[in-house]
């Protein structure tokens, strides 16, 4: 999938610790990699935005062996739990988490360990779909053992569609900003690894000032982010901050909030930059959709339109096409990029595919009359109170302008308001009793120590219903 040896002594990955890789060095250490691989199987790799993590990776999609890729920070208890459900041949870690596990070291470099996993003679390993490339955990998850079952050709085509929208060639120097586990995270370094750019690779994250120095030292072009990384980043003044490297601002991994986009879009036109929405699903290999930067100021709220290769479609509750603008429905995409299924034990690993090119998104959301696309919640965000449907992405939209650290819950009996900041109770509670005609008895502005996110800055909803204990 990567063609290394294409760009030979083009520096590949420049580290946040100093050392530089070729594309042709890039290669050699993926052979070295594979030639300590015994027989064929699953690797499970614990990610890191380090360069063993990025090396394991690259190696296993190279060599054609399937991959898991999940969060190298989470404890032992969550790697036996993958473990436990997928029977890996192989694990590729950090050499410091090898201690407590029955293994067999094949190899060791970069701080990484690639070990081969001991069983008991009574089980039995399951085959594997010779087409299986790549496992990624669900967004959202918190340990579920549940993985997205991607291809060669999902990955590959979702990267060139990327490149291709994004104008994306060998000059390009992208800073990783986001977990090499996460499928955002993971389609940067894809997307820009087949046309030979240089990764900026480091492991701190943008409130770091290691992230900075190392940011000002190598001259990144581009940075990507989640919404949580862009709110962020206008409080710590990115506007007024001398970065004359950063041509590229893209965002994806949630709704931004459409007056955010607006200051980003004209700080970008005021200095000859880009900002770039896009919208996407893990099981879309990530990405589904782009904004034109040339039609971001007019349309901030729209996640734009299919990616090249891509096509989208509305369905009404009864599963016909909407032909019609403006009316909601379920999104649906077709494409290429579209994985082959879910898997919840090895097992499921044997499977092929399932969806064959077309994705439910479980995402309600219109079109305009020019045929740009509109999120405006997901299916399962809905919640009934007095006979009345509310969508709490929504709500979370109409409250960002007050405060962007908020967060909605809730069921058909109420609707809970997360926030950070007590002083915005009374203007929240206001907001809602005249916009939404809402009687006080039907929600709950609730102060919380801080808004459950993941590592790579999403609302953990899950964690917030126990907060609130609905």
């Amino acid at each position: 999938m990567f063609p290394l040896l294409h760009f030979s002594d083009k520096i590949a990955v420049i580290t946040d610790n100093d050392i530089q890789l070729t594309y042709k060095q890039l290669y050699q250490e993926t052979e070295l990699f594979k030639s300590h691989l015994t027989k064929w199987g699953l690797i499970c790799c614990l990610c890191q935005n380090k360069l063993g993590s990025l090396i394991g990776y690259i190696s296993g999609i190279c060599s054609g062996y399937p991959l898991v890729m999940l969060d190298g920070g989470r404890d032992d208890v969550y790697l036996s739990g993958y473990v436990k459900h997928y029977l890996p041949e192989y694990l590729w870690l950090p050499s410091d988490r090898i201690s407590n596990i029955k293994c067999s070291v094949l190899y060791e470099k970069y701080g990484y360990s690639l070990v081969q996993l001991s069983y008991n003679k009574d089980i039995s390993l399951s085959p594997i779909n010779q087409k299986l490339r790549l496992c990624l955990t669900t967004s959202g998850s918190t340990g579920s053992p549940k993985l997205v079952r991607l291809t060669e050709e999902n990955i590959k085509s979702n990267a060139e569609s990327i490149a291709q929208y994004l104008k994306i060639d060998e000059k390009e120097r992208p800073i990783t900003t986001l977990p090499m586990y996460y499928s955002f995270g993971l389609s940067v370094i894809n997307s820009h690894l087949i046309k030979g750019a240089t990764i900026l690779l480091t492991d701190s994250n943008i409130f770091s000032s290691t992230f900075w120095k190392f940011f000002k030292k190598y001259s990144p072009t581009s940075i990507a982010g989640v919404p949580f990384t862009y709110e962020m980043l206008e409080r710590m003044g990115l506007f007024k901050m001398e970065l004359p490297s950063l041509k590229t601002m893209i965002q994806a991994g949630g709704k931004l909030n459409a007056d955010v986009v607006k200051k980003y879009v004209q700080f970008a036109e005021d200095t000859e930059r880009r900002f770039i929405v896009m919208y996407g699903q893990t099981e879309a290999s990530p990405r589904m959709s782009y904004l034109p930067f040339e039609y971001a100021q007019k349309k901030p709220s729209s996640i734009g339109i299919a990616i090249p290769g891509g096509e989208f479609m509305l369905y009404n509750v009864d599963g016909q096409v909407i032909q019609d603008s403006e009316v909601q429905g379920e999104l649906i995409y077709k494409g290429p990029n579209v994985c082959m299924g879910y898997a919840e034990s090895r097992e499921d690993l044997i499977k092929d595919d399932e969806n064959k090119g077309i994705l439910k998104t479980g995402d309600v959301a219109y079109r305009d009359e020019d045929g740009f696309y509109y999120i405006t919640g997901r299916l399962k965000r809905f919640v009934k109170i007095w006979g009345n449907r509310y969508n709490l992405d929504a709500i979370e939209q109409l409250i960002k302008p007050i405060t962007s650290n908020c967060a909605c819950v809730g069921n058909d009996k109420r609707i809970f308001i997360c926030i950070e900041d007590p002083h915005y109770i009374n203007e929240i509670t206001n907001l809602m009793k005249k916009q939404l005609q809402l009687d006080k008895t039907c929600f709950l502005v609730q102060v919380i120590d801080s808004i459950p996110k993941s590592e790579s800055g999403k609302t953990q909803y899950a964690a917030l219903e126990k907060i609130v204990n609905m």
